[in-house]
Parts: structure tokens; sequence; C-alpha cells
């Protein structure tokens, strides 16, 4: 029976130069979300009788995203690279925002929050369209998991 979604999610720590509380906190509950709930089938894995669910693992190296599919098992399925020159703007607002909100949350304003919040939507909306897009072809996902996992890419760029 077809179960395609991803069972389990891994970011490659050394990709991962440095976090604070509150991304380290935007990450988990990107992963429980995922895992909670989620579609995802490789075109090809599916095409090749694979039908799921699948573990993701994500890295960056340079320049490029990685995801390294395997069945539920471990075996791997495939890797499907990403150029991300495309990702480097909405990486960058969507850090700029996100700095923004936290800033605003300890000193601003319920209506102010709000409106930075509203913005951080917007933008996280609009990378998720773009990986979409990125991943037509190749992977295919909603629009909820797609919006998760901009979240974690945006994790792997995190620089100290």
């Amino acid at each position: 029976m077809a179960d395609p979604r991803i069972s389990h999610i891994e970011l490659d720590e050394a990709t991962i130069v440095w976090r604070n509380a509150d991304i380290e906190q935007e990450r988990r509950i990107a992963i429980f979300d995922l895992i909670e709930e989620n579609t995802f089938r490789p075109v090809r894995a599916a095409a090749a009788g694979y039908e799921g669910p699948y573990r993701l693992r994500l890295s960056v190296d340079d320049g490029r995203l990685a995801l390294a599919i395997a069945a539920d098992d471990g075996n791997p399925l495939e890797t499907i690279v990403l150029g991300l020159g495309r990702f480097r703007r909405p990486i960058r607002d969507y850090f700029a925002i996100c700095d923004s909100y936290y800033q605003a949350i300890r000193r601003a304003t319920a209506q102010e929050i709000e409106t930075i919040d509203m913005a951080r939507r917007g933008v996280h909306n609009e990378a998720a369209e773009l990986l979409l897009e990125r991943l037509e072809g190749k992977i295919e996902t909603d629009f909820a998991t797609a919006r998760r996992l901009f979240t974690l890419i945006c994790v792997l760029h995190i620089r100290g």
C-alpha cells in the first residue's frame, strides 16, 4: 500500500555552524510538524515501485541543497540536488524578518508583532512556492510540506 510521506528527517549537523534558542525551536517545530503531516513522493522512486514512507536527509554543499532520499529501512533510493541561487534572497529576507520578529516579541506591541508576523508568513509562503516550483517533476509534495522544508533549508544556512 502506498504511503507517500516522510517518516524520518535528518539535517546534516556538519552543515549547521551555529544556531540560537529561537532557531533551534523553529527547527524542532518544523521537524515535528513535518513528520506528523506531510506529502512526499519522489517521482523516480515511485516509478521504480517504491511508494514510501521515506527517510530524508538534508545537507548543503557548495551552494547546493542535497535531498538524500532513502526507503524507510534505510536503503538509499536517490539524491536530488538543487542549486540554491534562487533561494539566496528569500533566505536572506526570511532571516531578516525573523530577526525583527524575535526582537519585536521582546518589546513591541501586539499589533506590531502581528504586522511583522504577517510579513514573515508572506516571505515564507513565497519561498515555499519557489521550492514547489524547483521540485516539480522530481518530488510531488504539498504547500505545507514545502513550507516546513524551507524552514529546515534556512536552518542549514545559519552562520555564526
